[in-house]
């Protein structure tokens, strides 16, 4: 598919861009810089010792291929491996420089992760690279991050200091830097629960294969419910962007409209950054003409088939509960009270059960298993509406999170049978 042509100036993408970093806790007040070199040849940066949380579109720099700049401040301090990296690769259009925690645990490790827990996070970020260290902003550090760029690297980690990922645009390049800390993230978090399992090469290969073969055809007149349900699914997917539930290039979410249709996220695009318009209607085989819907459309719609209670789908990423994705460690929601009505029993789903065209995903969730762990590839939850899946999606990701942090304080103790008849018995559940 052709690349979407940019339309924002520089100056607001790199804007927009750092303000969404730093609302994701991704860098700090002082900490990261982001570059565009234009079709001219300038190279637009952040600028050095600004507020990352306050960042104005006049604060951005512009540096001219002659060196000189027009700016209301310095540029970043960083320019000068910026410039090595564009000197170095010429299909790069965009820079991102920041110090995640996770991807800064692995930099001080020397280590980089291995994103080969999940296949998007594996296409996404490209190859991954390391750039030992020198000192920041000095020539040195800029010769030895382009000779880690040469070398076809398209996400380095920088030993004892950080990350720089690069892209041909910068949308691109954030998608890269988002997916790279959060394999990170995962990893840490599994390293917790166990040994963690990674792809191959044929697993690799068979989700890249996965498609979505749909009918183009052009649907009715959108009904009251429709609309409702497309300002509700944009609504509660840039919530989960910014509760770190989902990421820009992760998961997909939809809503039943009848019996034989459903709404659903794009492929391909950055999931806080949808409108309502941007959502594919889907009616059995045929998606809305000029749309291409998510390629987990067939498994939203086979367990819509199967299941008439379930009204609303995610697909996600959380950390936490990907985590158990990534390991044998058991996920039992047998914690709290909450835990267990809202999720019940959680099943474990074999890699790719959820690609396959056979409809078998939909027998791994019911009213007593509303969500299922995906091997390698997150969770799947369903509800009775957005809101309640939602819902669960939230509890689901903070039991994660609560049962590997109960790891680091004492044995976990989970709540006997007597209670969970008694919550059986008073919630009605079946």
């Amino acid at each position: 598919m052709k690349a979407a042509r940019q339309l924002l100036h520089p100056r607001d993408e790199i804007m927009q861009t750092m303000d969404r970093i730093y609302r994701y806790r991704m860098t700090t007040t002082s900490g990261g810089n982001l570059s565009i070199r234009d079709e001219s040849g300038d190279i637009w940066i952040s600028p050095a010792r600004v507020d990352k949380g306050n960042l104005t579109r006049n604060d951005i720099v512009c540096v001219h291929p002659d060196g000189t700049a027009d700016g209301l401040h310095p540029p970043s301090s960083e320019f000068p491996f910026h410039k090595a990296i564009y000197e170095a690769r010429p299909d790069v259009g965009a820079i991102v420089h920041a110090h995640p925690i996770a991807l800064v645990a692995f930099s001080i490790c020397r280590q980089t992760p291995n994103t080969r827990l999940f296949h998007q996070a594996h296409s996404v970020c490209g190859k991954v690279g390391f750039a030992p260290y020198a000192c920041p902003g000095s020539e040195q550090l800029g010769k030895n991050i382009a000779a880690t760029f040469s070398e076809g690297c398209d996400s380095v980690i920088l030993e004892n200091h950080g990350v720089v990922v690069a892209g041909d645009s910068l949308p691109q390049a954030f998608e890269r830097f988002e997916a790279f800390e959060f394999a990170g993230k995962t990893l840490i978090k599994a390293r917790q629960l166990g040994a963690v399992h990674f792809l191959d090469d044929v697993q690799l290969q068979q989700a890249a294969e996965r498609s979505v073969d749909f009918q183009s055809f052009d649907p009715p007149t959108a009904t009251a419910n429709e609309r409702e349900f497309r300002r509700q699914l944009v609504e509660f997917l840039r919530r989960g962007c910014r509760q770190r539930l989902l990421i820009s290039t992760e998961g997909s979410f939809s809503a039943r409209v009848d019996a034989d249709s459903f709404l659903i996220t794009p492929t391909k695009r950055d999931r806080e950054q949808l409108s309502v318009d941007d959502l594919v209607f889907v009616n059995g085989d045929r998606r809305e003409s000029g749309k291409l819907a998510s390629r987990a459309a067939a498994a939203h719609r086979a367990i819509y088939e199967k299941h008439a209670d379930v009204q609303a789908i995610v697909f996600a990423h959380p950390v936490n509960a990907t985590a158990f994705s990534v390991t044998d460690s058991e996920f039992d929601v047998r914690t709290i009270p909450e835990s267990y009505v809202f999720l019940r029993d959680v099943r474990r789903v074999p890699y790719g059960v959820q690609y396959r065209d056979d409809g078998q995903i939909a027998n791994y969730v019911s009213k007593a298993s509303p969500a299922a762990i995906l091997e390698n590839d997150g969770v799947i939850v369903t509800g009775r509406s957005i809101l309640d899946t939602f819902d669960r999606l939230e509890v689901l990701e903070s039991t994660a999170e609560a049962v590997i942090n109960a790891r680091a304080v004492g044995e976990i103790s989970t709540m006997p049978d007597s209670v969970i008849d008694e919550l059986r018995a008073e919630f009605k559940l079946t």
